[in-house]
């Protein structure tokens, strides 16, 4: 007879802890392999494809696309285990056994690969199945050992939570809030500390998500409520659900955007820098006609062809080789600077999904062909939405090149927790005093942000004429080779 094992969302790595849909791969009633992909959801940091470890009938599936779920909510759920063929499994479905875990389940019914958070290498010895007296009953996790060692069923007893009878999974699961009787809907470990920590009773919030899921925009609506002061009328007058009424009016007085996925990221990290890190930015112009003209007798020497992105990664890399203040991070728990072994150099790029720091990993070693590859390859996968989390993290220095835009100058955010970001403004020809005399070169804006914490500003500037220097003369760099 089949069983139905519920796949939750997994822990995709790198401290997340949610993920949006963004597609569903399969539908109910589909049969799905092992380890085959069966939804592609969004994360903070890269759009992903989930597989399911288990190979079965999907008897049913939880949120739309759009929805956000956290890590650790149910994703669907596959009847596995039965012998006969795909659609006999699927009519078996609604009949099998009550929903297992991956504990449960046979080790040939789910395959040896993990994600981080959830695992299928099966035990080393199979553990004893126990026999449940009513099959048609679901138990609640430890039920089953319980029921081994007591004379009676569980189901008698008292205490025990009621016995649900089985049917086809509901899309939204409801969990029981602490301190209160019956069912809230709401899955969302965060939403429920945030009602936790100021004092909402749950209960009492009205959910604005699929089935009522209560979601946070809820509990932040019904905070405001509580926090708005108190109507000069009398307030038994009024109905219970003017203040609320008035908040919603207030809330669809323009376009709201949700700051979630990649641009709620974003915004969080900008908003931490801002809030911990005391930057300070210094610039300076700078002749960049001798580095144009090394690349470009670079590039018809032969070989692969190397880019300005690269050029300026390897100056950068060298830069920091001579100031390591700024290859660094700040421990506020215990008040240390930290400096960094290696370079990791993130550079941000632009793409649909908004923008991206993709960090190359050792930029120091690196030659500058391997640079320009590496740098293509991580430029194309962010545009494609394929990066991974470890391709977005790690980052020890960020590279701006923000004369892309056609902009000049800029004073760029640091990238939290590094200590500093260089930014790159457009080449440009324009009037230069070169060699005594005024002749048009092609002149660019550096610029540097950084943590003060740090370092003092005649730090920063010598890190920064250093690389000015190098961009002037690129035969400066022939000393450190």
């Amino acid at each position: 007879m089949a069983q139905v094992l519920e796949f939750k969302l997994p822990d995709l790595g790198e401290g997340l802890t949610e993920a949006e849909i963004v597609r569903w791969l399969v539908a109910v009633g589909d049969v799905v392999a092992i380890d085959q992909p069966v939804v592609e959801v969004e994360t903070a940091k890269a759009m992903v494809e989930v597989p399911c470890p288990y190979g079965g009938v999907v008897t049913a599936r939880y949120g739309e696309e759009g929805t956000e779920l956290p890590v650790g909510a149910p994703l669907l759920t596959v009847a596995v285990g039965g012998t006969g063929a795909p659609e006999e499994l699927a009519e078996a479905a609604p009949d099998a056994t009550p929903k297992a875990t991956a504990e449960d389940a046979v080790s040939s019914e789910y395959s040896g690969n993990v994600l981080v958070g959830y695992g299928t290498a099966g035990p080393v010895a199979r553990r004893r199945r126990v026999r449940r007296e009513n099959p048609a009953v679901a138990q609640a996790p430890g039920v089953a050992q319980a029921q081994a060692s007591a004379p009676a069923p569980v189901a008698a007893s008292a205490p025990a939570p009621a016995p649900v009878a089985v049917k086809a999974p509901e899309p939204v699961a409801a969990a029981p809030l602490a301190g209160h009787h019956g069912p809230v809907p709401v899955i969302s470990p965060l939403v429920r500390k945030l009602a936790r920590d100021r004092g909402i009773d749950l209960r009492e919030v009205r959910g604005s998500g699929p089935e009522g899921l209560i979601l946070r925009a809820d509990v932040e609506l019904a905070l405001a409520a509580m926090e708005r002061p108190a109507v000069a009328a009398p307030a038994a007058a009024a109905p219970a659900v003017a203040a609320p009424v008035a908040a919603s009016a207030q809330a669809v007085a323009g376009e709201r955007i949700p700051l979630r996925g990649l641009r709620g990221a974003v915004a969080d990290k900008l908003s931490r820098s801002r809030t911990e890190i005391p930057d300070a930015t210094c610039w300076v112009d700078a002749d960049a006609t001798e580095l144009m003209a090394a690349r470009r007798a670079m590039n018809e020497a032969g070989g692969p062809k190397i880019s300005l992105l690269a050029l300026l990664a390897r100056i950068c890399a060298h830069a920091l080789a001579r100031f390591p203040e700024l290859n660094s991070t700040v421990d506020t728990a215990a008040r240390e600077i930290v400096r960094l072994p290696a370079v990791h150099l993130g550079f941000a790029a632009q793409t649909p999904r908004g923008l991206v720091v993709p960090v190359v990993k050792d930029a120091g070693t690196r030659t500058a062909e391997s640079l320009t590859a590496e740098f293509a390859r991580l430029t194309e996968s962010a545009r494609q939405g394929t990066l991974t989390p470890a391709d977005l993290t790690g980052g020890t220095f960020t590279l701006n090149n923000y004369g892309v835009f056609g902009v000049d100058g800029s004073t760029p955010i640091v990238n939290h927790p590094e200590a500093a970001m260089l930014g790159v403004g457009r080449i440009i020809p324009k009037p230069w005093v070169h060699q005594g005399e005024l002749a048009v070169r092609q002149v660019v804006q550096l610029s540097l942000t950084f943590d003060h914490r740090v370092c003092d500003g005649g730090t920063a500037g010598g890190f920064l004429r250093y690389v000015a220097d190098c961009v002037e003369q690129p035969a400066v760099l022939l000393r450190t080779l």
